[in-house]
């Protein structure tokens, strides 16, 4: 076990972290679990997946659980391992210091653990998009970044992999692929009606409930547009979007000589997140490939902007400045909230998040950086009270 890889995994009882347990379970002999960390709405699979990999510390961030899954430590024979909660927890757990930090959080709040696992020199194999998208510019602070970052996200992984084909002055653009979603070829006039539960249903890949209803609106796309632009130092007009039904190819890189390298493979993240785990080296038994035994079509088309208008919001977010990006996220998870809890209507998503960034423009171009997570929570609060302010006015 010396030679094994320590692993700490953020976010271990959602799909990123369940995934990541399915890949270990094959790879025992490669890496050993140091730490966990969760929300705390799913305590049973947390304390099992402690006892059955021999944890010994978990982080949960609602403090108010410690009690009761200590309790249910104790009944499944795993009394010893060390319990505990709050935020500050998870973001101590994140820079013990593990070979690897498997960051798998929703939303930005996973941007101090990122923060906390870079500054102790693990690589942050990066699932929480959102530590860009609200706070990229503070994970690439020089006296920050003394761990590497490997993007799980499979849009990004495909890039990353890719990349490998030239150096960064042969790159041309970035070609970003989108499913399309549940709402592929509808025009907004027909989207009115959508319900949560439409929302959700997802043609292609098992995401948690915030991660598809962005998939449905795209927005998930403008924050990965915004992400890619950070993560590999392009510009943003050099950053396509194509709509790619079959998931296959997970995006592409065109080069100066118009040679477009893809990564391709069913969809199915295990494989980026093994990659994120293990890197630079690849692991067997992780995935299926493509099955070239039998006849497919893959198929690319233009994303229509008029009825998924997110992907243009995030790219203006993105020239406008550091502080806009951060509003359009923190507004675009109230909106979705809202959204699954019926207090907002699905085309109010997007149509909120725009509304928020209006009326903050002005203020956020006076001062168009930040400094520190606090001056960001700061502007993430103000934008999600107007967002809330323009949602119960809709209610």
């Amino acid at each position: 076990m010396s030679d094994s890889t320590t692993v700490v995994l953020l976010g271990a009882t959602g799909s990123i972290g369940t995934q990541a347990f399915d890949i270990i379970s094959r790879h025992t002999e490669k890496f050993q679990v140091c730490g966990l960390a969760a929300g705390g709405a799913h305590l049973d699979v947390l304390a099992r997946q402690a006892a059955d990999y021999h944890v010994p510390r978990i982080a949960v961030a609602d403090a108010s659980k410690v009690g009761e899954l200590r309790e249910i430590l104790r009944s499944l024979g795993a009394s010893t391992v060390q319990v505990d909660g709050g935020g500050d927890a998870v973001t101590s757990l994140a820079g013990l210091g593990a070979d690897v930090v498997l960051n798998g959080i929703t939303g930005s709040i996973g941007l101090r653990p990122s923060i906390a696992a870079l500054k102790a020199g693990s690589q942050l194999a990066l699932a929480n998009k959102e530590s860009v998208v609200a706070g990229g510019h503070l994970l690439f602070d020089a006296q920050i970044r003394k761990g590497q970052i490997n993007p799980v996200d499979s849009e990004h992984s495909a890039i990353w992999q890719s990349l490998r084909s030239g150096a960064h002055g042969e790159v041309s653009r970035l070609i970003v692929t989108a499913s399309g979603g549940p709402f592929r070829g509808m025009k907004r006039a027909e989207m009115s009606s959508i319900t949560p539960e439409q929302a959700l249903n997802h043609p292609t890949w098992n995401m948690g409930p915030v991660v598809t209803v962005n998939s449905s609106t795209l927005m998930n796309k403008g924050l990965e547009v915004i992400e890619a632009s950070r993560l590999f130092d392009i510009a943003p007009d050099r950053i396509v979007v194509t709509v790619h039904p079959q998931s296959i190819v997970h995006s592409m890189v065109e080069f100066r000589d118009g040679a477009t390298i893809c990564q391709a493979s069913p969809p199915d993240m295990r494989l980026p997140i093994a990659l994120g785990l293990s890197a630079p080296v690849r692991m067997s038994n992780v995935a299926s490939a493509c099955d070239w035994s039998t006849a497919a079509t893959w198929t690319f088309e233009p994303l229509d902007d008029e009825a998924f208008p997110a992907v243009s919001l995030a790219r203006w977010c993105l020239q406008a400045s550091q502080k806009h990006t951060a509003v359009l996220n923190a507004a675009n998870e109230q909106a979705v909230h809202a959204f699954l809890s019926r207090r907002l209507p699905y085309l109010g998503i997007v149509d909120t998040v725009r509304r928020v960034i209006d009326q903050m423009d002005a203020d956020l171009r006076a001062t168009p950086t930040f400094e520190s997570v606090e001056e960001m929570g700061q502007i993430e609060d103000e934008a999600r009270r107007r967002a809330d302010d323009l949602i119960k006015r809709q209610s």
